[in-house]
């Protein structure tokens, strides 16, 4: 018994025709018929009551119906399956990013890629964007989420999205706070310089745009330690605008600043990898 006979006889049991099972087959009546037969004789069943004028299941063709149905979703999930493994999507993804990108959109994309792919193992880094540049040229991860610029001839890159900045600060300690200038003489904490070099840069460069320079007292690798120092009255900061969403805390403000001062967050994948997962991916996080 060969699958193609199953599939003859679920084609002639739906139609309930020969003729008409055998246009939706492509192939002729005859080789049709023969098929059939053959799966009778091996199965030693008459599954066809067949006359001139029309063909019925028998009790035994029902029930051979009614299982073959199931057995054959079941064997299309496994061939696809087999595909899939022999197409390395049992393997990992790996996916680079900076702490302050992080968001539920990376969230989903972990779910989408577990129901797509079952067997592929997903991994996420958190990694400054220079690390991530390193790791991304040595073909080390399959997708870097980092800040612009990116200088390098090794990784394509699309803009995920454009971040303004924000101040934040802990409102109970500043009061009436209308310009980055009235926190001048605060502690700041920022990003450590060896960390991420362009950005904490980036960040006293918008400072000295306001006529000083800032007072950076502490400094964290982290975004979520950022947070929770501004939050204890240790200092302010200057942070992705993005972040306001994602860190809602009754004694924490966040000013805009001037739109003039912004980021790109720019997807990056090594330029000589060709998958069909990380198309996904990106195609997943653009839209």
């Amino acid at each position: 018994m060969e699958l193609r006979h199953l599939r003859y006889f679920l084609a002639v049991a739906e139609e309930l025709s020969f003729t008409k099972a055998s246009e939706k087959l492509f192939i002729s009546q005859p080789p049709l018929s023969r098929q059939i037969k053959e799966l009778e004789n091996e199965l030693g069943a008459i599954l066809f009551e067949r006359n001139n004028k029309k063909v019925i299941l028998t009790e035994a063709g029902k029930y051979f119906r009614d299982e073959i149905v199931g057995q054959l979703q079941n064997l299309e999930s496994i061939v696809l399956m087999t595909k899939k493994i022999s197409e390395n999507v049992n393997g990992e993804f790996r996916v680079g990013y900076i702490s302050s990108t992080f968001s539920d959109k990376i969230t989903k994309l972990v779910k989408f890629l577990t129901e797509k792919y079952p067997f592929l193992k997903i991994k996420l880094y958190e990694v400054s964007t220079v690390k991530q540049i390193l790791a991304l040229e040595q073909n080390k991860l399959n997708l870097g989420i980092i800040r612009a610029p990116l200088i390098s001839t090794k990784i394509s890159s699309k803009v995920w999205f454009k971040d303004s900045y924000s101040l934040v600060f802990n409102n109970t300690l500043n009061k009436n706070v209308k310009s980055l200038i009235d926190v001048k003489d605060n502690a700041f904490v920022f990003f450590n310089k060896d960390y991420a070099p362009i950005y904490y840069n980036s960040l006293v460069e918008i400072c000295s745009q306001y006529g000083f320079l800032p007072n950076v007292v502490h400094e964290s690798n982290n975004i979520n330690s950022i947070i929770q120092l501004v939050r204890n009255g240790l200092g302010v900061s200057i942070v992705p605008s993005s972040l306001k969403n994602s860190h809602i805390f009754s004694e924490l403000s966040f000013l805009d600043l001037d739109y003039k001062f912004s980021t790109d967050v720019l997807l990056a994948t090594p330029k000589n990898e060709e998958s069909e997962i990380t198309d996904l991916v990106v195609a997943f996080l653009l839209r």
